[in-house]
């Protein structure tokens, strides 16, 4: 029997009840009023954990995955309806790309020299109990992501989530301890609070169980992670430039950049924010994205109603983020048919619809005379944050260059910028990119402290 609108708007409908009379009820589900107490109960736990083997932790993994698949379209629905932002089909493919291509067990690795004077090993022990901090745009994947990880290392993990994203988020939480619980595992690996707030997460920066606190978010949010003086983790903002030299195929950089920076309505923090286009291409780019990839090419006029709807004197306006180009293009008096996509125009870098982040379906193309020139806008775009950018070039050297230059955590040459997440590229995949504090694209272990054992002068055989 094939699920209608209707069955799955109502078994969301039936799942949200069903949380909240949780959360009210019990804490069995990770859910408490008080942050103290549930960072307690995933104390508790956590012990629990680190006495499970590692196929153990792995059989727990593995349901999470199974029920990721599973639940991936009431998730996604959840979450679109709950924050108003994203694409549910979008998000239905991040969910099975969470479920299948984030690192589990085999992520943690044992180092062995061996020698005349013994043996010495270095392993991959668990932090505890961890802090999370999760953001609305990605909040069930974020939360799958990390606790596979953290719960693979061997910690408990603690969620601060976005209030705009909590019945998600706890969904998710829920989802979790329910395949640890079906494993054999602990009643809970992962703990949050009914209502977040900036003082559950004070509370959570402070407590001295928390041994290591994963910020991933904005730049305030992760500022303040940085300045707790516990050991912190950032994944923080970005801007990511796509730049499109004379040697690229100009036709698959337009399918590719539009592709990229419309998933999900630009929500995914790698993805294309604008273009830096050299001079003898950049009108034949314009050409493509318009007539054959669903952009929307606004005149000036339209570029000042634009700026002024999305951007406000506080910053971005939270009602536009992660809204369609063509909801983004009604809020300015402006029909467009269903086929557009992403909205389009060329401008200086400083426009504040290409220096600002926007996470929005919205890509402004800044004119570079040559390459050395695109390689300097590109870099002043990117704002120094380290995290992503993109390159369509068939130039060797002009990629060695450019990766030098731009020195972020991520940097995807000839394909979408969702590539970089293992989907249609390789490699993992994880929404915690911690490009502030250098470990770049987490997994399990990233959550784990380096311990050395030494045996002088024993269990040698050579």
């Amino acid at each position: 029997m094939s699920v209608n609108e209707q069955m799955v708007q109502d078994m969301v409908k039936e799942v949200v009840a069903r949380l909240q009379i949780d959360a009210d009820v019990s804490g069995n589900a990770g859910v408490f009023k008080d942050m103290n107490e549930a960072i307690e109960a995933a104390k508790k736990a956590q012990k629990q954990v680190h006495a499970l083997s590692m196929d153990q932790r792995e059989k727990i993994i593995s349901l999470i995955r199974k029920k990721t698949k599973e639940n991936a379209e009431i998730i996604a629905r959840m979450g679109v309806q709950e924050t108003g932002m994203g694409n549910v089909g979008h998000k239905i493919l991040k969910h099975h790309l969470v479920a299948e291509k984030t690192p589990g067990t085999e992520d943690i690795t044992t180092t062995a020299w061996s020698g005349d004077r013994g043996l010495t090993l270095i392993e991959m022990g668990p932090f505890g109990v961890i802090g999370a901090i999760t953001p609305s745009t990605n909040p069930s994947e974020t939360v799958i992501c990390n606790t596979i990880g953290m719960l693979a290392g061997g910690n408990t993990v603690v969620f601060n989530p976005h209030p705009s994203a909590i019945k998600t988020s706890i969904f998710a939480i829920n989802m979790v301890n329910e395949a640890s619980r079906e494993a054999g595992g602990p009643d809970i690996i992962a703990c949050t609070v009914e209502k977040p707030t900036l003082e559950t997460s004070s509370i959570m920066m402070k407590h001295k169980d928390i041994s290591l606190l994963v910020a991933t978010g904005g730049t305030g949010v992760v500022t303040t992670v940085l300045s707790s003086g516990k050991r912190g983790i950032g994944a923080g903002a970005g801007n990511p430039p796509a730049l499109v030299d004379e040697t690229a195929d100009v036709r698959k950089a337009a399918e590719d950049i539009v592709n990229g920076c419309t998933f999900d309505n630009n929500l995914p923090c790698i993805a294309e924010k604008e273009i830096v286009a050299v001079d003898s291409i950049a009108d034949e780019l314009m050409h493509y994205m318009v007539t054959e990839q669903g952009c929307y090419k606004i005149s000036e006029e339209e570029q000042e109603k634009l700026t002024a709807t999305v951007l406000t004197s506080k910053g971005l306006n939270r009602k536009c983020v992660g809204r369609s180009a063509k909801t983004l293009l009604s809020m300015i008096g402006v029909t467009v048919p269903d086929n557009i996509r992403c909205i389009v125009f060329e401008g200086e870098k400083e426009h504040p619809l290409i220096a600002e982040e926007l996470m929005m379906p919205i890509l402004g193309m800044v004119r570079a005379k040559d390459f050395d020139d695109a390689v300097e806008k590109a870099v002043w775009l990117e704002h120094g944050n380290r995290h992503s950018a993109h390159i369509h070039s068939k130039n060797v050297d002009n990629i060695t260059k450019y990766a030098k230059a731009i020195d972020t955590a991520i940097l995807v040459k000839n394909a979408p910028s969702y590539a970089a997440l293992g989907f249609g590229g390789e490699g993992y995949c994880t929404f915690t990119i911690a490009s502030r504090t250098g470990e770049g694209l987490t997994s399990a272990s990233t959550f784990t402290k380096r311990r050395r054992c030494v045996m002088s002068d024993s269990l040698c055989i050579r």
